[in-house]
C-alpha cells in the first residue's frame, strides 16, 4: 500500500512511519512541523525509496488537495493533532482549529480524491483518537468497569472535546456520503521519541537533572498504558483488516496509578542510572491537580482482539524498561527539545486567562 500519514512526525506518527517502512509500504509524512513533531524521529527512514516528506497544515485544504493528486495513496492514517491536555486547558482555540477543522478540512479533500479515484472501496481513511473522549471511570474496585466501542462519549477537556468532535465528523462523512472510514480510540502511549511534556518522559528528564519529579493531586488517577510500538501495529492491522464504518478501541492491558507509575520508573533508574546519594523517589513532588481531571482510564480491547486477532505484546514493565533505557542513551535527541515552547515547565493550571480570539501567549 502507500499510505499517506498525518502527523508523521510526531510520537504515534512516526512509529506508525517507521513500521509500516519496515513491512514494505510506500508513506508519505505529512506534518506541518509544529513544537511537537522532530524529523529526527523519522531519520532511520528518510532515505528509504517508498518514503516522501511533504510540509503542510491539515488547515490548508489547497496543500491537501495538491499533495493527495500528487501521490495518490491508497489509504490516509490521520494522526496529526494537538494532544497535550494541559496546553488544550491554556490555549483552547488552538486545539478546535486543527482537531476540529484540520480534520473537516482531510475529510473533505480526502472525498474528493477518493471520487477522483472512482471511489474505490479499497481506500481507507482511518481516523486514529483517543479513549479520552469517553470520559473518565469510578475505581475498578467500585465496579468503574472498562471503555468499549459502545460507551458514551463523555469529553471533559478542551483537547478531548475536540478529539470527540473529529470521531463524530470521520463517522458522519461514512454514513452521509459513504467515505470508507475507519476509527480507533487508544489509551495512553509510552516508548521512544516521546515528547519531552509528557508524564513519563517528565519523570525520566527530571529525575537525570536531580529536579522535582511532579505528581498531580495525590497521583491516585489510573491509566491504561500502551507501548507506542504495540500501538503502530495494531493501528496498521485495523487500517488492513478493519471493517469500514466500524470503530476499535486498542488498549495496552496495563493499568497503573500515576504514582504505581513513577516509582517504578524511579526503580529502574536507580538500578540503571544510581544517583549519588538518596533514590530518585526521593525526588517525588505533589503539585496542585490539573482541572478537570479524569480519574480512571481503561480499555476493553475485545473486539480487536477476537475480530482481528491483535493483542499487545509488551507488558508495563518491559515498556518501562525500554523507554529508560531509550533516554539514557539518547540523550542528544531529548536535549534538543528542551528549549522548545512550555517544556519544563508547568501548564494547564487554568489560571492562563480566557482566549480572545487570538493564541494565549505564555
Amino acid at each position: 500500500m502507500k499510505i499517506l500519514v498525518t502527523g508523521g512526525a510526531g510520537f504515534i506518527g512516526s512509529a506508525v512511519v517507521r513500521q509500516a517502512i519496515a513491512a514494505g509500504h510506500d508513506v508519505v509524512n505529512l506534518d506541518a512541523l509544529t513544537y511537537a513533531a522532530c524529523l529526527d524521529n523519522v531519520a532511520s527512514v528518510a532515505e528509504h525509496p517508498g518514503y516522501a516528506f511533504e510540509k503542510a497544515d491539515i488547515r490548508d485544504r489547497a496543500a491537501l488537495d495538491r499533495i493527495l493528486a500528487a501521490h495518490r495513496p491508497d489509504a490516509v492514517m490521520h494522526l496529526a493533532a494537538e494532544s497535550h491536555v494541559d496546553r488544550s486547558i491554556d490555549g483552547p482555540g488552538t486545539f478546535i482549529e486543527t482537531n476540529v477543522m484540520g480534520t473537516f478540512h482531510l475529510l473533505e479533500a480526502a472525498r474528493a480524491y477518493w471520487i477522483n479515484q472512482g471511489s474505490p472501496d479499497s481506500f481507507r481513511f482511518h481516523h486514529i483518537s483517543t479513549d479520552e473522549v469517553f470520559g473518565s471511570l469510578a475505581p475498578a474496585a467500585e465496579g468503574g468497569g472498562q471503555f468499549t466501542e459502545d460507551t458514551p462519549y463523555d469529553p471533559r477537556s478542551p483537547y478531548s472535546a475536540s478529539k470527540a468532535s473529529s470521531d463524530h465528523l470521520v463517522m458522519a462523512w461514512y454514513h452521509t456520503y459513504g467515505l470508507p472510514v475507519v476509527l480507533s480510540n487508544c489509551s495512553n502511549n509510552y516508548g521512544p521519541y516521546h515528547f519531552p511534556e509528557k508524564l513519563i518522559p517528565v519523570v525520566i528528564l527530571n529525575a537525570l537533572a536531580g529536579k522535582p519529579i511532579p505528581i498531580y493531586g495525590d497521583g491516585s488517577n489510573v491509566r491504561d498504558w500502551l507501548y507506542v510500538e504495540d500501538h503502530a501495529d495494531a493501528l496498521l492491522t485495523v487500517l488492513q483488516r478493519g471493517e469500514t464504518g466500524r470503530s476499535y478501541a486498542i488498549g495496552g492491558e496495563n493499568e497503573r496509578s500515576n504514582l504505581e507509575l513513577v516509582r517504578t520508573i524511579c526503580a529502574l533508574l536507580d538500578a540503571k542510572h544510581p544517583r549519588k546519594t538518596g533514590a530518585y523517589a526521593d525526588l517525588i513532588t505533589y503539585v496542585t491537580d490539573r482541572p478537570g481531571h479524569d480519574a480512571r482510564y481503561a480499555i476493553d480491547p475485545t473486539r480487536i482482539r477476537t475480530e482481528l486477532g491483535w493483542r499487545p505484546s509488551v507488558t508495563v514493565e518491559e515498556g518501562l524498561a525500554k523507554t529508560v533505557d531509550w533516554y539514557l542513551d539518547n540523550r542528544a535527541w531529548w536535549q534538543a527539545l528542551q528549549a522548545r515552547d512550555g517544556v519544563g515547565t508547568r501548564l494547564g493550571t487554568g489560571t492562563g486567562g480566557a482566549e480572545t480570539g487570538r493564541e494565549v501567549r505564555r
